[in-house]
């Protein structure tokens, strides 16, 4: 049976809820679910700062059901669990500065509003199938490469804290009350959809509109730093086989790549795959030092064993696909 059969098998005719689902991965997801026969409420606060954007549901708008709740609102969660087979739990503050800036805020979404949607789940839909979108952020700066599931957890920020304890709540209401959870440590996901307008949610966005306005992309620090990537489409196939699989309940993943590369070769690839631009490199913001990783790269044995996924779409193709995307979309990213 191939991947999409066996996908489809799972989720056609299924009842899925996705927290944060105007946003980049969220979706992404909704568009796969579309294809794939599901019935979709989203849920999406639309504060501006977060990543929601009315266009990433544009073309799906018939097909899903759209409730503008925070997930911070007890009572909109007691409801809108009611009656899922699955919960892509997406909803979240991704920006590492915000959280420094506003740790009361963060610790608001991260963390006491996860805590009341496993709540929510707990007294109202305990068979309900749970993904959590963890991040590898929570790593901090890496001991030892490749980073495994099994390395220390030293988060360098308030927002890596925060996702920490999103994170091991839901690892908790599985193994306590049974509700049959999982978590993936995402690495640099990137592709159609993603926020690109500021830095908030990634650098590569940011980058992306420098590139495409002719602006040259700055490069922080000595530029040498390593990471790996992931295109939205294999990130989204990973969150559908945890959800659809057994196996997947309780435990925790990494996602993560066969290319690595340094942020200097990554700025002049973009450059080559865009035919034009430039970039510069500066020392990092005061802001930003202290909470640099250095050079992080996952190791994702785990999910490839259990689940069997492992990434498909390679770097280049995948960044020529997004640039691809935001040079027709301008007007609805910018």
């Amino acid at each position: 049976m191939d991947r999409v059969t066996e996908l489809r098998a799972a989720f056609e005719g299924s009842r899925v809820l996705i927290t944060g689902g105007a946003g980049f991965i969220g979706s992404n997801l909704a568009h796969a679910l579309c294809e794939l026969g599901a019935e979709i409420t989203i849920v999406d606060s639309l504060i501006p700062e977060y990543g929601g954007n009315l266009h990433n549901l544009f073309a799906i708008r018939d097909r899903v059901r759209l409730n503008i709740a925070d997930v911070r609102d007890e009572h909109s969660m007691n409801y809108l669990v009611q009656g899922q087979d699955y919960l892509f739990n997406l909803a979240g503050q991704t920006s590492h500065l915000d959280s420094m800036r506003d740790p009361y805020t963060d610790l608001e979404i991260n963390c006491r509003s996860q805590l009341s949607i496993l709540e929510s789940c707990r007294k109202h839909n305990p068979k309900i199938k749970v993904v959590y979108a963890s991040t590898r952020q929570i790593y901090g700066k890496p001991d030892y490469l490749p980073v495994d599931e099994r390395h220390l957890l030293h988060p360098t920020d308030v927002n890596g804290i925060n996702k920490m304890a999103g994170e091991w709540y839901h690892i908790l209401y599985n193994n306590v009350y049974g509700i049959p959870a999982c978590a993936l440590r995402l690495t640099n996901t990137y592709g159609p959809r993603m926020r690109v307008k500021d830095a908030r949610q990634t650098f590569l966005g940011i980058w992306l509109k420098r590139v495409i306005d002719g602006e040259p992309i700055q490069v922080w620090g000595d530029g040498l730093q390593i990471r790996d990537f992931t295109y939205v489409d294999d990130c989204v196939e990973a969150l559908l086989l945890a959800a659809k699989e057994p196996g997947a309940h309780g435990q925790v993943f990494n996602l993560g790549s066969d290319e690595t590369i340094n942020l200097r070769d990554l700025a002049a690839l973009l450059i080559e795959i865009n035919g034009a631009g430039s970039y510069e490199i500066i020392p990092f913001p005061a802001d930003r030092k202290p909470i640099d990783i250095g050079d992080y790269y996952g190791d994702y044995r785990l999910i490839q064993g259990r689940l069997g996924w492992s990434p498909r779409v390679r770097l280049r193709e995948g960044l020529a696909r997004t640039l691809a995307f935001y040079r027709e979309r301008r007007e609805h990213y910018w």
